[in-house]
């Protein structure tokens, strides 16, 4: 896959060393931001044409996802690891596999998973449905067959009415997957300061949140890969990580994929550590140390990080400021809770 190029220096990156040390004039920073489109405002959700949102499907989809009868034992559900109160994450390094031991890699967040062209790390599934079922029938995760599954659950009288309000056909493995992919485009976090200021409050971000967003999209080089709606690019990249994970050559194996992981998006981000896809950062502090010191040793790391990042040089200050920002994409996720199961 083809590598980013190097971005071009922000606003503020152009000015003079003296006019650096003035404070970021706002609208013309915003100004400056919508020129480069790169940094855009999170529309709506895309909804499949197959998979509107009626209420009756999301409805069925959030008894779904609390239920820990989707697991082979019956002891996990989709919540388990993808936990509303743990930033739709499980806020461990690493996936705890059903039979207890530690899986390989971190368990990513929901939040705003609607808006990934592919999911999962490596990007294996193409679509939120196709997602849904994968740690279903994964047997490190929840074990279950779909046959079983859909077998059990016509055996629940509650289960058959919910199916048939909200499917014609009723009971199947695509509607399973229709209603939980649904629910799961319902997790989304886009009213933070920073949308705000994109769209046009030129208030919504402090001085120092606003050099940061600077340096994000600057000196610090984030917006490389984190750009677009969702701040995701949607691509695959060696960051550096020393880890045997294949990344994305488990799917393609095409040897230049050997480590490549898709790039998450940050909506949501201080609700969801760890970081990285093994987890292995404990906090944003250490993420932004991370790159500015231009990431690990892998063999495969990506060319850019190794001509560009290799090391930022971010001052202490410069750091803060970073970190201020990011702080602001936050948001609060929505706070779904277990309904009453049939």
């Amino acid at each position: 896959m083809r590598e980013p190029t190097k971005q071009s220096a922000t606003a503020a990156a152009a000015k003079s060393n003296e006019e650096q040390t003035q404070e970021i004039d706002p609208k013309d920073f915003l100004q400056f931001l919508t020129s480069q489109g790169q940094l855009v405002p999170l529309g709506d959700v895309p909804i499949p044409k197959e998979n509107p949102m009626k209420p009756e499907v999301i409805k069925l989809g959030q008894t779904l996802y609390f239920d820990s009868r989707l697991s082979g034992n019956n002891q996990r559900s989709c919540a388990s690891c993808h936990d509303p109160n743990q930033g739709y994450g499980d806020n461990r390094p690493t996936l705890k596999k059903i039979d207890g031991a530690t899986g390989a890699r971190n368990s990513p967040t929901i939040i705003n998973s609607g808006y990934y062209k592919t999911n999962f790390w490596d990007g294996r599934a193409a679509s939120l449905e196709e997602q849904a079922l994968g740690p279903i029938q994964n047997p490190n995760e929840m074990n279950q067959t779909l046959v079983e599954l859909v077998k059990e659950l016509k055996g629940n009288p509650g289960y058959v009415k919910l199916f048939n309000t909200a499917f014609k056909d009723g009971i199947t493995a695509k509607n399973i997957a229709k209603a939980l992919a649904a629910f799961e485009r319902k997790i989304i976090v886009k009213d933070t300061p920073y949308d705000r200021f994109l769209n046009g409050d030129t208030t919504a971000l402090s001085r120092q949140e606003l050099r940061g967003l600077d340096l994000f999209a600057g000196k610090a080089m984030c917006v490389t890969c984190h750009n677009g709606s969702n701040l995701s690019d949607n691509n695959y990249y060696n960051i550096g990580l020393n880890t045997e994970d294949e990344g994305r050559f488990a799917i393609t194996k095409e040897e230049t994929d050997l480590g490549r992981i898709r790039t998450p998006s940050l909506y949501g981000i201080t609700h969801t550590a760890p970081y990285m896809s093994n987890g292995s950062i404990a906090t944003l502090v250490e993420v932004i140390d991370y790159y500015d010191r231009g990431g690990d040793s892998h063999p495969n790391k990506s060319f850019f990080m190794k001509k560009f990042m290799n090391p930022i040089g971010l001052t202490d200050e410069e750091k803060s400021d970073l970190l201020a920002f990011l702080k602001t994409l936050g948001g609060k996720p929505p706070v779904y809770t277990k309904p009453e199961l049939p």
